[in-house]
C-alpha cells in the first residue's frame, strides 16, 4: 500500500508551460536557461526561414554545448529540451535528425503529423542510431487529417509521449475563424485530448498569439485546463507565469488530496474501495487521482527549491 511519504517523494514530469524559441534567434536562446518554463521547444521549422536553417542548427549545437544541463543552480530540474524538426520528407528533415542525434535533447517534436508512418520513421532513425529510450517523440496535431487520425497516431510508438495542438495551421486549413472562446474548435480539441488520454500521453494546448492580451490568455488557459490539457505551448516569456498557475494544482485541491491519501492509509480502510470522509463518499479511484495531484505538487515544490 502506498504511503503519503511515498507519494510526496515522487517526481513527475511537469508540462504546464512549453515555451517555443526560434532556433534562428541566438539572443532568445541565451535567455532560455533563466526562464521558469517547464519545457522549451527549440524550433527549426516555421519560425526559421529556409535560408537560415543551417545557421539555426549551428545555433542549437552551440546551445547544447554551452547549456548547463546538469547544474541545478542555473537550470531548473525536470525541464525538457525539445527540438522541433522540419518534416522528415522535406529537404531539411534529415539534417535536423542528424542534429538531434548529435546533441541528444529530451524530445524530438514532429510537425503536422497526419499518419502513423511519420512517427514510426522518426522512431526507426532513433532506434537504428542507438538513441536511448529516454529520447522521446512528441507530435504536432495541426491539420484536419491529424485530428481525424489522432486516435491511431496516439498508439504509434512507445517513444510517443505527448501531443501538441497547433491551431494556427488548423484554422488556416479549415477556415474556422479565431473567435473568443474557440467555440467551433472545441470539439476537435476534445477529440485530440481524448485520443491522448486513451494512450496515456499528455496533450498540450495551442499557442495564444497575442501575448499582450493577458486577460484573454488567462481565460484560454482556464479553458484549456478545464478541457483536460496538461499545459500550454507559449510564444513569449510573459505567458509562463499564468500558464504555470492555471495548469498547476490548486492549493485547496492538494490539501483535499492529501486528506484522501491519509484516510485510505488508515488500517481500517486497507480493504475498502469506498470510505466516508467528512460526510462524503470517496472511492479508491479518487485515491489514484489524489496521488497524481500530490506528486505533481511535490514536483513543482522541488523545482522551486532547485531554481
Amino acid at each position: 500500500m502506498t504511503s503519503l511519504t511515498d507519494i510526496k517523494s515522487r517526481s513527475m514530469t511537469l508540462r504546464r508551460s512549453i515555451l517555443s524559441v526560434p532556433a534562428g534567434n541566438a539572443r532568445a536562446l541565451e535567455k532560455v536557461p533563466g526562464l521558469d518554463c517547464d519545457a522549451f521547444i527549440l524550433d527549426l521549422e516555421d519560425s526559421v526561414a529556409q535560408e537560415k536553417k543551417t545557421e539555426a542548427r549551428d545555433n542549437l549545437r552551440r546551445f547544447f554545448r554551452q547549456s548547463p544541463r546538469d547544474r541545478s543552480d542555473e537550470r531548473p530540474t525536470n525541464r525538457e529540451s525539445i527540438i522541433r524538426i522540419n518534416p522528415l520528407e522535406s529537404e531539411f528533415g534529415r539534417a535536423d535528425m542528424d542534429l538531434v542525434l548529435d546533441v541528444a535533447p529530451d524530445v524530438v517534436l514532429i510537425p503536422k503529423v497526419e499518419r502513423v508512418a511519420e512517427i514510426q520513421a522518426v522512431a526507426d532513425i532513433l532506434s537504428e542510431a542507438g538513441a536511448p529510450d529516454t529520447l522521446s517523440i512528441w507530435a504536432m496535431i495541426e491539420t484536419p487529417k491529424g485530428v481525424l487520425n489522432a486516435p491511431v497516431i496516439a498508439g504509434a510508438d512507445e517513444r510517443l509521449k505527448c501531443f501538441v495542438v497547433g491551431l494556427n495551421d488548423l484554422r488556416k486549413e479549415t477556415s474556422v475563424l479565431a473567435l473568443p472562446g474557440r467555440t467551433y474548435l472545441v470539439p476537435w480539441l476534445m477529440q485530440v485530448v481524448l485520443a491522448g488520454r486513451a494512450y496515456n500521453i499528455d496533450v498540450i494546448d495551442s499557442v495564444f498569439n497575442d501575448f499582450r492580451d493577458a486577460e484573454t490568455f488567462d481565460a484560454e488557459c482556464a479553458q484549456g485546463r478545464a478541457m483536460g490539457f496538461s499545459g500550454k505551448m507559449l510564444i513569449h516569456p510573459a505567458q509562463i507565469e499564468p500558464a504555470n498557475r492555471h495548469f498547476g494544482p490548486d492549493p485547496k485541491a492538494v490539501e483535499e488530496a492529501e486528506a484522501i491519501i491519509a484516510a485510505f492509509a488508515q488500517p481500517e480502510a486497507q480493504s475498502l474501495n469506498v470510505i466516508n470522509l467528512d460526510g462524503r463518499m470517496v472511492e479508491r479511484l479518487h485515491l489514484v487521482e489524489a496521488e497524481k495531484l500530490v506528486a505533481l505538487a511535490r514536483s513543482i515544490a522541488d523545482r522551486k527549491k532547485a531554481s
